[in-house]
C-alpha cells in the first residue's frame, strides 16, 4: 500500500511542469464595438412552475 501511495505522489509531482517553464498570459487587444451592432441585445424566454398528475 506504501509503495503505490509513493507511485501515485511520484507521478503527480512528475505531472507538474511536464510541459516546460510556466508563461505568463498573453495580453489581448480590447475588441472595439461594431459600426452596425451598437447596443446590447438580450432575448429570450424563460418558464417554470409545478407539474402534477393525479
Amino acid at each position: 500500500m506504501k509503495r503505490a501511495v509513493a507511485i501515485v505522489t511520484l507521478l503527480t509531482l512528475a505531472a507538474c511542469g511536464a510541459d516546460g517553464e510556466p508563461k505568463p498570459p498573453q495580453v489581448h487587444q480590447r475588441q472595439q464595438p461594431s459600426v452596425t451592432e451598437p447596443g446590447v441585445t438580450v432575448s429570450g424566454s424563460a418558464e417554470f412552475g409545478v407539474v402534477r398528475n393525479f
